[in-house]
């Protein structure tokens, strides 16, 4: 890679990322049961993405006893910002919650099946390991498939590669996929929806004025100029993207098995 790593890693991934924009799923989600359908199986994604986040947090600062100083000061900072706008960012009402927490009472308000994930947290508050855990939630094997690539990355140990995996393979390609089609089903269903377009803008509005710019910057970071570290983290990023229209591909199935409203 030459030295404009970020452009030229972006550059690669771009065929990835477009094959995500242009993915059918977003047309067929069409009607409030779809959309109810949609985020019964992409709230596990909202999880295992906080996963991926804590996994930084535990590389690249101290969370054990006794403190003492680790890495890159600058770093370590990027990182606790992103986990204090993730982990407790505030609900509409201005009360702290984490996204995933937030996605929860957005799929509350409109009907969709929260019990799948709720299985999935009660599993691991017993002490279950992911795998176990997503069989007790009856997660369906496209799902499985998703979260168990997360956790791979996460295994492997390479905070570079997680780091790539956080900012270029995940949540930054959702929200400018759902903003006009979830204000269109808001207007159709008033109150309904209200909480999940909040959470919508809120992940458009940290992502575009902080988390994006804050993210490459702990990537630059962690890659500095090692090339071998810059195409690990290419490759990695294009995994997750690959996972994602896995991911997609499994909900476009599901909804093919309901009616399609027009």
């Amino acid at each position: 890679m030459s030295q404009d790593f970020i452009q030229e890693l972006q550059a690669q991934l771009q065929p990835a990322r477009q094959q995500l924009v242009d993915h059918s799923v977003y047309r067929r989600i069409q009607s409030l049961d779809d959309l109810r359908v949609f985020m019964q199986y992409h709230v596990f994604a909202v999880w295992d993405f906080m996963s991926l986040l804590k996994a930084l947090q535990r590389d690249l600062t101290c969370t054990t006893l006794p403190w003492v100083p680790k890495g890159n000061p600058a770093t370590r900072r990027l990182i606790n910002e992103i986990v204090l706008e993730e982990e407790t960012d505030v609900d509409p009402e201005g009360r702290p919650t984490s996204h995933f927490e937030l996605y929860l009472r957005a799929m509350q308000e409109c009907g969709a099946d929260t019990a799948p994930a709720q299985r999935l947290l009660a599993a691991l508050a017993e002490g279950a390991s992911v795998p176990a855990a997503l069989a007790a939630a009856q997660a369906p094997a496209f799902v499985q498939e998703f979260v168990k690539q997360t956790f791979a990355v996460i295994a492997a140990g390479q905070p570079h590669a997680v780091a790539a995996a956080f900012t270029f393979g995940r949540e930054d390609v959702i929200p400018d996929m759902f903003r006009n089609l979830v204000a269109d089903l808001g207007q159709r269903f008033p109150g309904q929806l209200d909480t999940f377009i909040y959470y919508l803008n809120r992940h458009i509005e940290l992502d575009e004025e902080n988390h994006a710019p804050l993210a490459q910057q702990m990537v630059r970071d962690l890659c500095a100029t090692d090339s071998q570290r810059w195409q690990q983290a290419a490759d990695v990023a294009a995994q997750c993207m690959a996972a994602r229209v896995g991911l997609w591909d499994g909900i476009q199935q599901a909804l093919t098995q309901q009616p399609a409203t027009a």
